[in-house]
């Protein structure tokens, strides 16, 4: 059967893929179109061997919040480049929507390797896949698509406050919600730390022991607030901490993902 342009033409608007790729997959098959996807399928998977060890340090995020419920997903790539395309952000799409009904991150990743691998030509991996649920919940994605928060609180807030909370923790990036969330195995670990600073500082060394304890805590009491969201200096208005502005007790929970 003769490969014609409007045969290769065809089959390349049904899976993106190189237009030398569909002349070849149609060669293969004798112009079945339906084999021809078959084919270049197949084609992937020796190809995803080859992909599956390059770096993906690139990639973009997508949030959609409805009601109480956020759903993630996150999927990286090589290069900013096809981060930033239009196929790449309706590839999200397709992942959102496998999230939402409740399909599994094996599956989702299945149709990636389907449908979208082998056109973009890199190493496509999730690495977010999450519902996240609370009474109040709200999101943030920054505009590069490579930060985001959400922020989950235990009785209603308005939404612009949410959002604000969760545009803080994409650039301060806190570790634990408060204080009382630090385990003691972090504590310790930094305090020893600290402890080796002020032995190897000649200045410390003539200073009594009660001042080097003391000097030890409010450096313990520092790192806690650096580190605590509650307790950190709001980005939006540093004369405030964010629990002034949010609330002791408002917020459950935090997360923060990144590319």
């Amino acid at each position: 059967m003769e490969i014609t342009a409007s045969l290769v033409k065809e089959l390349r608007e049904k899976t993106w893929i190189w237009m030398m790729e569909c002349k070849k997959a149609l060669m293969a098959t004798n112009g079945d179109i339906e084999a021809a996807i078959e084919e270049l399928r197949k084609k992937w998977l020796a190809k995803a061997a080859l992909k599956a060890d390059r770096e993906t340090s690139e990639g973009a995020i997508k949030i959609v919040v409805e009601w109480n419920k956020a759903y993630v997903v996150s999927v990286s790539c090589e290069t900013d480049f096809l981060a930033n395309s239009d196929r790449y952000k309706d590839m999200l799409d397709d992942v959102l929507s496998f999230l939402k009904a409740w399909k599994t991150r094996e599956e989702a990743k299945d149709m990636i390797d389907k449908n979208y691998s082998l056109e973009m030509g890199e190493n496509l991996q999730i690495k977010d896949f999450q519902v996240i649920e609370g009474e109040s919940v709200w999101a943030y994605v920054h505009s590069n698509n490579k930060l985001a928060a959400v922020v989950v609180a235990k009785v209603s807030v308005p939404e612009e406050k949410l959002k604000q909370v969760a545009m803080h923790i994409t650039a301060a990036n806190p570790e634990f919600l408060s204080k009382d969330d630090i385990s003691p195995e972090v504590i310790e670990k930094e305090k020893a730390i600290q402890l080796e600073v002020v032995k190897n500082d000649p200045k410390m060394a003539w200073k009594p022991e009660q001042v080097l304890l003391n000097i030890i805590e409010w450096k313990m009491s520092k790192f806690a607030s650096e580190i605590s969201l509650l307790e950190q200096e709001f980005v939006i208005n540093p004369d405030q901490k964010v629990k002034d502005f949010i609330g002791t007790d408002t917020l459950s929970k935090f997360y923060r993902f990144s590319i």
